[in-house]
């Protein structure tokens, strides 16, 4: 099952917009890929939600726990600073390194989706990430030819 960290951008368009945003989350409560968070990233959405959107924070409490039910928490060990104009950008590539991502689902087109990978993480939006069906189960035992 493949190991994916979604961006901060990517839950709040989920949770506003719905479409591939979420349907990657779908795919985590399903169980069909294994999604990674840190405390950092919660903090991030939560002040999004709060601030940007201004949801009630009942709402974003309920949010943020659905997030939590349908994600395993990591508490990063290394400190990342390779991208100077988002810092929060950085909060995530240390979430995919301690998780040892496979990849990591933004759709930040300045910063992160530039890198294309990150110590061999790959970097997509989530419609890349959803039609690249790297999330769709291995075959144990592929058809002999």
């Amino acid at each position: 099952m493949p190991k994916v960290v979604i961006d901060t951008n990517v839950y709040i368009s989920a949770f506003n917009y719905g479409g591939a945003p979420l349907e990657v989350f779908v795919l985590g409560v399903r169980r069909e890929i294994d999604i990674f968070i840190s405390p950092s990233i919660l903090k991030e959405i939560e002040r999004v939600l709060l601030y940007d959107f201004d949801w009630p924070v009942n709402q974003v409490k309920e949010t943020l726990s659905l997030i939590q039910r349908n994600s395993r928490l990591v508490d990063p060990q290394e400190k990342i600073d390779v991208i100077k104009g988002d810092e929060p950008d950085n909060r995530v590539l240390e979430c995919a390194v301690e998780a040892k991502a496979d990849v990591i689902v933004s759709g930040d087109k300045r910063h992160l989706l530039k890198l294309k990978t990150f110590r061999g993480v790959k970097i997509q939006t989530p419609s890349e990430f959803l039609e690249s069906e790297t999330w769709l189960p291995k075959d144990e035992n592929p058809p002999e030819l």
